[in-house]
């Protein structure tokens, strides 16, 4: 019990002076210090304290062998592409919204090593149900999955107001027309990608199947609201920007954007 007393008091200690360069308390990133942020800070217990990547934005960072694009938006900083970790491959057939799963559409083995050689995983990276986006290690060291919050800033910067970015359903003028990519989708409905994003329509997987690659794009956010939580949604018909809650059952695309300074 004392033991256990000198680390809780070590930790929140931490979670008060914790530096620029260094990860944060908050692991999962989900505005609370709980049970899953000790069990990763308990996974560093002896090793050296991981410093975030020095890059500017706009630069190259690598994370898990895979070098990604960065492009500042706004205020942020944001990866360019989504995000490719992929510790191991569910089969379709299966799905959960408690436990981590991660799909590469239309790939229906379990084999990484095939799932990674596969053309969509190349072009949209891995679809993640909601409890795969919020696991350590789909973001390197000084970056995370962007909360709704975050979103919303990038919204707003790309000229959204800000009483339309806290609302739901479609928003906007021609923001989402920004964040598409300037190749990719279907129907002629293409983005200028003046942001940067680089919005690639990867589809999603729902109820063992997947469903619209060329034609819609989904990212989570960390937001979560019990068993439901928000996410981002483009379409090919569409220059508006979507915003909503769904199950944490659903296979989305992931972003990574730089933690504040």
């Amino acid at each position: 019990m004392r033991f256990l007393f000198i680390f809780l008091l070590c930790f929140f200690s931490l979670s008060l002076t914790a530096q620029d360069d260094c990860t944060g308390p908050d692991f999962n990133n989900d505005g609370t210090i709980g049970a899953a942020d000790i069990i990763v800070f308990l996974t560093y217990y002896g090793n050296e304290w991981p410093l975030a990547p020095d890059i500017s934005c706009g630069e190259t960072l690598v994370h898990q062998d895979y070098a990604y694009q960065t492009v500042q938006i706004g205020d942020q900083c944001w990866f360019a592409e989504n995000c490719r970790y992929l510790p191991y491959v569910s089969n379709p057939t299966d799905e959960s919204a408690t436990e981590p799963y991660y799909y590469v559409y239309d790939y229906e083995g379990t084999d990484v090593e095939a799932a990674v050689a596969t053309p969509n995983y190349e072009t949209y990276g891995v679809l993640y149900n909601w409890s795969a986006v919020i696991t350590e290690g789909i973001c390197p060291s000084g970056w995370h999955v962007p909360t709704d919050v975050e979103w919303q800033a990038l919204e707003i910067s790309l000229g959204m107001s800000e009483s339309e970015a806290a609302s739901t359903g479609w928003r906007g003028t021609d923001e989402g027309y920004q964040m598409k990519s300037a190749s990719g989708w279907s129907n002629n409905g293409n983005g200028s990608n003046l942001s940067g994003f680089t919005g690639m329509p990867g589809g999603y997987y729902d109820s063992g199947g997947f469903f619209s690659s060329g034609d819609y794009g989904h990212w989570w956010s960390s937001s979560n609201s019990g068993s439901i939580s928000m996410r981002r949604f483009l379409s090919s018909d569409s220059n508006e920007i979507f915003r909503n809650n769904l199950p944490h059952i659903y296979g989305f695309s992931a972003r990574c954007v730089q933690d504040e300074n």
